[in-house]
């Protein structure tokens, strides 16, 4: 088991970030539709973290991002897109994974109202955080994708469109 430590993903070289993520998502990820939702942005410097092992090699990153699903008249609620979560394949199943997640949740603090989404695993997002798509199958996003995967973490008290696209958010 390695050791790893979690910092602000903005202390770490992009090069390197990017490296990672093509490890473990291939060189063609930018194709995928998911990139289109966050076209142009910058991650959330305060929600976007990466894991170093105890030799200061990045083994993990977690990228967060300010998106809005858009109604049909046109209204935006704004959102934080999570992800890419990207783990070295040689350090998967070590925890960092879930280490990433935990820092974005103790960043987010408690009562937290804007809604998680993210395109992934039902079951490993949904078992081990709590995202499901039971609220997301109204909802679309601008290119291919499984609507199974589009899961969101919302409270239940916050009222949310039931249709609508999902896609940056910029505010003016």
């Amino acid at each position: 088991m390695t050791e790893f430590n979690i910092i602000p993903l903005d202390q770490v070289d992009k090069a390197w970030v990017d490296q990672l993520l093509d490890q473990v998502f291939g060189p063609d990820r930018a194709s995928r539709t998911i990139y289109r939702v966050r076209e142009g942005l910058d991650p959330l410097p305060a929600l976007s973290f990466a894991a170093l092992d105890d030799q200061d090699y990045l083994v993990g990153s977690i990228q967060c991002w300010p998106v809005a699903l858009t109604d049909p008249d046109g209204l935006a609620y704004p959102m934080i897109l999570v992800g890419p979560v990207g783990v070295a394949p040689d350090h998967q199943d070590q925890g960092i994974g879930r280490a990433l997640m935990a820092s974005v949740f103790g960043a987010l603090g408690v009562g937290e109202k804007l809604p998680l989404v993210l395109l992934g695993d039902p079951e490993y997002y949904g078992t081990r955080f709590g995202f499901s798509a039971d609220r997301t199958g109204g909802w679309t996003l601008p290119g291919p994708y499984e609507q199974h995967r589009l899961l969101a973490l919302v409270r239940p008290d916050l009222p949310i469109p039931e249709r609508g696209m999902l896609g940056p958010w910029r505010m003016i």
